[in-house]
């Protein structure tokens, strides 16, 4: 029997690499399929030092993390022991003509409590930093996360030496109160109250050893609800070597903001005085002042380094932060997952289709606050989308209603899905028109980050995007009243959500649907309806 090349287990991270790397070469070039059984129970956690209900996976917070290869199979069987509906979605992963297998209210059908669904999805053409979480009913903010790592094969060389070993972060706001006290504050107009911590790995500290004059490969995800953060290391340098997926070039910074839903990955050299260094985050633009402190050991060390911890960038200012996210460039001479050059698509000389601007608001509707796109609150039917568009099921989707481009409408509830056309180059705008930091994902796809910029968004701001060498990505900032601009290829068939990021949002509404489509239909554009699909709504008992 080949051994296994991606497992759920966590095994000393120093090894990680030779083992998966050793098992690709054994198995041969098939793409094998690997199989894990999840069950999801609640169970006492104490993160911040106070008993409270976590959501755990197969007993553990956070839940198993994923080490696998690029286009691997991956088979997760979820098994639902709580007392509400589940879900759970896959950040990053592009499920390739799959949206059938995203995991999100628009595209799945809930697994009930005591039932179970088998996601069947694949790592294609896929290498880095990924998460995976719930997405239904605010599960998010009581556990239920972890981490996915999709490592290159043997033929497919990345930008720098193979680490010494590489270390997860999942970094993240927490709440003492429960999830179903967070969403009764929403449902109730409320706002979520500030967090009580940051938590590292579900714990208040965390540990990483290492030898001197070795590089380290470090996993920053932010996994929290709604806050920024800012990570580094005392006295140490990061040296950027991934961003959601792609390489980019390899600047080298003191701090980095990682913004909720987004993940990056560091290079750092053990190249100090053998001491025990403090691994810091700490919140960004949040009127809660938290840090959490990890500890980077080198091996032999007795003692811990002198002085503070090391500082955050200067004061709240968000152009610092907006330099750097510029600073953020594609390395274009780097292979990406596929052995094709990442600068073989030349982003920039295409023209675009059309123009989506998509300016977020957080109205009074019915009396209650709600959060918008274009003055559209998303509703999730009692039928997914997916499903009503696949069965041809009327008055479920209600097709284009959400402008183009803000119109002044008055805010109102529904369920838009805008019809886009697959391979169409499509421009988007996300226009925060508030005094928060917003953060915008969009399943299926990576993008191009072209611009960011203050104030209101107009066409004469096309002169400062960058069409050379813009980071691709999935998940953006966009900062307080100012705004951020993405392109992106419609190369992926399915029914996509494109959301805030921020979880208290996407629950009161901020979010919406791509349908990406094509009269011509094909396996090779796109899967058929699984046979294991769940059926709800206005579905049930329809044959597929």
């Amino acid at each position: 029997m080949a051994p296994r090349r991606c497992s759920s287990t966590a095994p000393p991270a120093a090894s990680v690499l030779v083992v998966l790397a050793t098992a690709i070469a054994l198995v041969g070039a098939d793409d094998p399929y690997r199989y894990f059984t999840w069950t999801v129970t609640y169970g006492p956690i104490n993160p911040l030092g106070t008993n409270q209900q976590g959501i755990l996976i197969n007993g553990q917070f956070p839940g198993p993390r994923i080490d696998c290869v690029t286009n691997d199979n991956l088979i997760v069987n979820v098994i639902n022991k709580l007392d509400e509906p589940f879900l759970i979605t896959w950040n990053g992963i592009k499920q390739r003509k799959n949206s059938w297998q995203d995991g999100v209210a628009g595209t799945n059908c809930p697994i009930l409590p005591g039932a179970n669904y088998t996601y069947k999805f694949q790592s294609k053409d896929q290498i880095g930093t990924f998460t995976y979480f719930p997405s239904l009913a605010m599960h998010r903010a009581a556990g239920g996360f972890g981490a996915l790592n999709v490592y290159q094969r043997p033929a497919i060389p990345v930008p720098y030496p193979p680490p010494a070993g590489d270390f997860t972060l999942l970094v993240g706001d927490w709440y003492k109160a429960g999830h179903k006290q967070l969403r009764q504050t929403l449902d109730a107009g409320g706002a979520l109250p500030l967090p009580d911590g940051l938590l590292i790995n579900g714990m208040q500290s965390a540990n990483f050893v290492g030898d001197l004059g070795k590089t380290y490969l470090f996993r920053i995800s932010n996994v929290g609800l709604k806050t920024s953060i800012n990570f580094r290391i005392q006295n140490h340098t990061l040296r950027l070597a991934e961003v959601e997926g792609t390489h980019p070039v390899q600047n080298v910074y003191d701090s980095l903001d990682v913004h909720v839903g987004q993940s990056v990955a560091v290079l750092v050299t053990l190249d100090n005085p053998p001491q025990d260094y403090a691994v810091v985050a700490s919140t960004r633009f949040s009127p809660a002042n938290l840090t959490v402190v990890g500890t980077l050991h080198y091996t032999g060390a007795s003692s811990r380094a002198p002085g503070p911890l090391p500082a955050g960038p200067p004061g709240q200012l968000f152009d610092w932060s907006m330099n750097q996210a510029r600073s953020f460039r594609w390395n274009l001479t780097a292979s990406a997952a596929r052995p094709n050059p990442q600068g073989s698509f030349h982003y920039g000389t295409i023209q675009t289709s059309r123009t989506l601007v998509f300016a977020s608001s957080a109205p009074q509707i019915a009396g209650k606050r709600l959060c918008a796109v274009n003055s559209v609150s998303f509703v999730n039917p009692d039928t997914p989308l997916k499903l009503a568009d696949n069965f041809n099921i009327a008055n479920v989707i209600a097709w284009d209603s959400v402008p183009p481009r803000p119109d002044g409408g008055a805010p109102r509830q529904g369920t838009p899905v805008v019809r886009l056309n697959l391979h169409e180059f499509v421009e988007i705008v996300f226009q925060n028109t508030e005094n928060e930091l917003q953060s915008w994902h969009l399943d299926g796809y990576d993008f191009w980050v072209v611009g960011y910029g203050n104030g209101q968004w107009t066409e004469n701001n096309r002169q400062t995007y960058n069409l050379v060498d813009a980071q691709a990505r999935h998940t953006v900032q966009v900062y307080p009243n100012g705004w951020s601009a993405i392109l992106v290829s419609l190369d992926n068939q399915g029914m996509w959500n494109l959301r805030s990021a921020s979880w208290d949002r996407q629950y009161l509404g901020q979010q919406l649907y791509l349908r990406v489509w094509t009269a011509q239909q094909s396996f090779s554009n796109e899967y058929s309806i699984p046979t294991n699909a769940i059926l709800c709504g206005r579905a049930i008992g329809l044959p597929h």
